[in-house]
C-alpha cells in the first residue's frame, strides 16, 4: 500500500514509481520474494509499480506476488465487492497491472455480506483452476465469518484459504481471542496487516510524521484505548533502549514470535525502515520481555477492519 501514484486514491503519503524502484530491489537483494498489494490500492496504480519493477528483479517463478479484491475500483454496484462478476473481472484487472499470468496468492479484502458466500467461494475457485492463482487468501473478517467459509469450501471440495490477513500489533491484539486460534486449528498461515500500528510503535506516542497527520484511517483507529497505547508505547521505548535497538524492531520482534504469525506485511517508504524491518528478525525478545510489552494492553472487545 505504501506504493502508488499519490493522486490516485486517498493516500497522500504514497511514493511513486521512481521513489519504490530502490526500495523493492533491496527488498529482493535482501531475500525478501514475498509482495502483498491490493487492486485498490492508489486505484490500481500499486499493482503497476510491483508488477514492473519485480520484472525488473528476477525470475517470476521466485518470486511469490499477492493481492487482492473487494475494494471499489470504480462507481456501481459492479466496481466493488465479491459477486463472481467483480471476482472475474478483478483478477483479470489485476494480472494486466501486474503484467504477470497469474497471481500467487489471491485475497478477499473484506467479508461482503451482499453475496452468498458460496457464489464467492466457486468464483475463487475458478480462478484458481484456471491457473489464475495458485492459492487463495482472506483478510480482516469476524472469526465466526471466516470459518463459515472455510467450512463451506472444505464441503463443496473448492480451493481452501490458505492464509489470514488480519490486524495484529502490540495495541491491536483482538484477534487472539478467536480468529488466531481459528487459524491454528485448521493450519492457516497468519500474515498480519499494521504490525507496527501504522507508525505508532515505531516512534514515541505524541511524535507525528507526514502519514500520521495525512492518513484519514490512522485517524479513526487506536482512540478508544488512547492512554492504555501510549503506556504500551512506552514500554517499547524502553525495551528498545536497553537492547540499543529501534522502537520499529521491538514493536516488529514481538509480532513475529507470536504463533501462528508466519509473516508480517511490512509496508516501507523508505530505505531505513526496510533495515529496521530486516534487523527484527535478529531480535529475540525474552519472556519477561513479552510480559513487559503485553501488560499494558487494553481489551476493546472489537476488531478493526477497515
Amino acid at each position: 500500500m505504501s506504493f502508488g501514484v499519490p493522486d490516485r486514491g486517498s493516500h497522500e503519503w504514497t511514493i511513486d514509481e521512481e521513489q519504490s524502484r530502490p526500495i523493492l530491489r533491496a527488498a529482493w537483494e535482501a531475500g525478501i520474494n514475498f509482495f502483498d498489494t491490493a487492486n485498490v490500492y492508489s486505484l490500481g496504480s500499486s499493482e503497476e509499480i510491483v508488477g514492473k519493477v519485480l520484472k525488473e528483479l528476477g525470475p517470476r517463478d521466485e518470486q511469490v506476488i499477492a493481492t487482492k479484491v473487494h475494494g471499489e475500483m470504480r462507481p456501481g454496484p459492479n466496481g466493488k465487492g465479491l459477486s463472481r462478476k467483480v471476482i472475474l473481472h478483478q483478477i483479470d484487472e489485476s494480472l494486466r497491472r501486474l503484467g504477470t499470468d497469474y497471481v500467487d496468492l489471491y485475497q478477499i479484502h473484506r467479508f461482503d455480506a451482499a453475496t452468498p458466500i458460496e457464489e464467492t467461494l466457486e468464483a475463487l475457485n475458478d480462478v484458481v483452476r484456471a491457473g489464475k492463482a495458485r492459492y487463495i487468501g482472506a483478510s480482516s473478517m469476524a472469526a465466526w465469518q471466516f470459518l463459515k467459509m472455510v467450512m463451506t469450501s472444505e464441503r463443496h471440495g473448492w480451493a481452501k484459504f490458505v492464509s489470514m490477513q488480519n490486524q495484529l500489533n502490540l495495541i491491536e491484539r483482538e484477534e487472539e481471542r478467536e480468529m488466531l486460534p481459528l487459524c491454528i486449528d485448521k493450519g492457516i498461515g497468519v500474515i498480519p496487516w499494521s504490525p507496527l500500528a501504522r507508525g505508532r510503535l515505531t516512534r514515541p506516542w505524541d511524535e507525528s510524521t507526514f502519514r500520521t497527520d495525512t492518513d484519514l484511517v490512522t485517524r479513526r483507529l487506536y482512540k478508544k484505548t488512547e492512554e492504555a497505547n501510549r503506556a504500551v508505547n512506552g514500554v517499547v521505548g524502553e525495551i528498545a533502549a536497553e537492547r540499543g535497538a529501534k522502537m520499529a524492531q521491538v514493536a516488529l520482534a514481538w509480532v513475529l514470535q507470536k504463533q501462528p504469525v508466519t509473516a508480517p506485511i511490512l509496508g516501507v517508504t523508505k530505505l531505513g525502515q526496510l533495515a529496521d524491518g530486516l534487523a527484527a528478525l535478529d531480535l529475540q525478545l525474552s519472556a519477561d520481555e513479552v510480559a513487559r510489552l503485553e501488560a499494558n494492553y487494553q481489551p476493546t472487545g472489537e476488531r478493526s477492519f477497515l
